[in-house]
């Protein structure tokens, strides 16, 4: 952790114990919350919070700034999960999170922006580690989007922006292997129209293979993700959707190339 160059804008947090980064221009904010010992304990217990449930609780609340944020524990998924949870060896992968982040802006996907992570001892050997990104307003995951629709013209709005978000990270090589329903997340915009975000990056890589390549991976794991949840829970959303969002994305790519 001591090696790990804080990227421009940002400033190091370092107490006792703990180490991390927060953007420059909300740094008195962040550190006052990150003084109720961490970020997960002040947004847990803040009066204001709002929980939202998926792998683990992430809180939105303000900060003392009046900017609201939505505070993340990382946990691993899977196997590993039911072993380790929140503990992570070394330095966590909360500050690749944040640096891949800032390079998928960069390139042009769209991801809430990381203001802060820090990361905390769990044992002689492992640690913890919260994320703390920006709240997008009027937003909600793909799933519960899906969820709150009936057939017609929203839901193509919903396809439409999801193959968009697919598009833009294919021609930046940017291959997601988390990638499902709950990782996108949808955003109303001021056009009355939706913009859909990229969450969870923490393990996504850049690969040279080619943008076709890179969205038939993420296309396959999406859809089996979708195709689960329609399974399991009921979601309401078919093959010919999923069909839908790969002809547009792979347009959109044309378009781009």
């Amino acid at each position: 952790m001591t090696g790990f160059i804080v990227p421009p804008g940002y400033v190091r947090l370092s107490e006792p114990g703990i180490e991390g980064a927060a953007l420059a221009t909300l740094e008195t904010p962040l550190r006052e919350a990150l003084s109720e010992g961490t970020f997960y304990a002040f947004a847990e217990h803040h009066a204001s919070a709002r929980p939202f449930t998926g792998r683990g609780i992430a809180y939105a609340v303000p900060l003392s700034s009046g900017d609201h944020v939505v505070v993340r524990r990382s946990r691993h998924g899977g196997m590993l999960g039911s072993i380790r949870d929140d503990r992570f060896l070394g330095a966590t992968r909360a500050p690749r999170e944040l640096e891949i982040s800032l390079t998928l802006r960069r390139l042009g996907v769209a991801t809430p922006e990381i203001v802060a992570y820090a990361t905390y001892p769990a044992s002689p050997m492992f640690r913890r580690a919260d994320v703390v990104s920006r709240e997008v307003p009027r937003s909600r995951d793909l799933a519960a989007a899906l969820g709150a629709l009936s057939l017609g013209d929203s839901r193509r709005l919903l396809l439409e922006a999801t193959a968009k978000l697919l598009a833009s990270m294919s021609l930046a090589g940017a291959r997601h292997p988390d990638l499902n329903i709950k990782n996108v997340l949808i955003a109303d915009n001021d056009f009355g129209g939706v913009e859909a975000l990229v969450l969870d990056v923490d393990r996504v890589w850049l690969d040279k293979g080619g943008a076709e390549t890179v969205l038939e991976a993420n296309l396959r794991r999406f859809s089996r993700s979708a195709l689960k949840w329609r399974r399991k829970q009921g979601l309401p959303i078919e093959e010919a959707d999923l069909l839908a969002i790969e002809s547009i994305a792979r347009e959109l790519i044309t378009l781009g190339q």
